[in-house]
């Protein structure tokens, strides 16, 4: 009697993914329909404004893919390496890692170039970008060539007490499923939904995990290449990634599950079209944030201010009319500009006196601004 098969890559038939349609109809046409409005609220920017919220996204992008793994990023080195390839200001933000240009790289390319053949070529390029020193952390990896010969498992926990979530192929067939892989992705069945065609490529990937680190930044950069394949658009308002961080608890149940069970893969399906949606439905947002640091800087245009000032500005439009958790104090000020308290003082009032900020109405020790809009 053969044993059940553990994993999903273990089934007979992998990897014949099947799905129910019908259980998929509405949460696929709530999906399309979020999609569309996401693409509406696009139209009503000019093409330097497009520029300015599809900035927007791909900080977000950049920090949330690496939040989803544990790894929290600078947010001014991403927005710094985000400026720097679109030709946005950058004033007063650092120059970003290699890493850190590495991981936008990588995102800017399965965007831009959402229509060239994902080669196996291109994926080991994307991976090395994210480990340009060849490290993960301490330790040295195999940074632009698929895993060794080590059994590759998803484990939690501590040492001797480690959870295993997840196995995946051996290496000897890695070479052969990954080739297969990478084919349907550039080339799935034409009936198949786009959107379907990216929650199958995301979860076919993952599931393979062919590089020693970096599995899932480039499972959700795949995604982010199919969803603009889908949209035929170089620039989307709305991230999967961030959505995903929303709910990564659930991200992990539903693919261990998955990657646990049959290649009847319609709950995950389920679970990835919601994600869509609710991602698509933020890009209104986005668009009103975009629109609202462009009206802002048209009435200020002519205010006179230093680098120190409009770099927080800045920071604090890019956040959006929630703000900074606790709005813009002396020392955090002092923390963006490096000037002393009393500069600071004397710059967050000049800063309220012409208008650009108000008091939150907090007042002593724990007096903070926020944008007057």
């Amino acid at each position: 009697m053969q044993p059940r098969p553990a994993w999903i890559w273990q089934q007979p038939d992998w990897p014949h993914f099947r799905w129910d349609e019908a259980r998929l109809a509405a949460g696929l046409a709530r999906a399309r329909l979020s999609q569309g409005k996401a693409l509406g609220a696009a139209r009503l920017l000019d093409p330097e404004l497009s520029r300015e919220a599809f900035a927007t996204i791909l900080v977000e992008d950049g920090l949330t893919t690496s939040a989803i793994e544990g790894e929290r990023l600078d947010a001014a080195s991403v927005r710094s390496s985000v400026a720097r390839r679109l030709g946005l200001s950058t004033a007063g933000l650092p120059v970003p890692p290699r890493a850190v240009d590495g991981l936008i790289d990588v995102l800017l390319d399965a965007a831009r170039h959402h229509e060239q053949p994902l080669t196996l070529e291109r994926l080991c390029g994307w991976q090395a970008a994210l480990f340009p020193t060849g490290y993960s952390g301490l330790h040295p990896i195999r940074a632009g060539q698929l895993r060794g010969d080590q059994p590759m498992q998803v484990v939690s926990g501590a040492i001797a007490h480690e959870r295993v979530h997840f196995v995946a192929p051996p290496r000897e067939v890695l070479d052969a499923e990954l080739a297969r892989c990478l084919a349907w992705i550039d080339d799935p069945p034409a009936e198949v939904d786009g959107l379907i065609r990216a929650g199958i490529g995301h979860l076919w990937f993952v599931t393979l995990h062919p590089f020693e680190d970096g599995n899932g930044r480039l499972a959700r950069a795949i995604t982010d290449m199919l969803l603009s394949r889908d949209e035929g658009q170089p620039m989307r308002l709305f991230s999967v990634s961030a959505q995903i961080l929303r709910q990564r608890q659930d991200y992990y149940a539903i693919l261990e599950r998955t990657q646990r069970g049959g290649l009847d893969v319609t709950d995950w399906l389920d679970w990835f079209l919601a994600q869509v949606e609710a991602a698509a439905d933020s890009a209104e947002t986005t668009v009103a944030n975009t629109l609202a640091k462009a009206r802002f800087w048209l009435r200020h245009q002519s205010t006179p201010l230093n680098e120190r000032q409009r770099k927080v500005l800045n920071r604090l439009l890019d956040v959006g009319p929630k703000g900074f958790d606790g709005g813009m104090s002396t020392r955090k000020y002092i923390g963006l500009t490096k000037v002393s308290r009393a500069t600071a003082y004397r710059e967050l009032a000049d800063l309220v006196a012409k208008d650009c900020l108000r008091p939150t109405g907090k007042g002593g020790r724990s007096s903070s601004y926020e944008i007057a809009w």
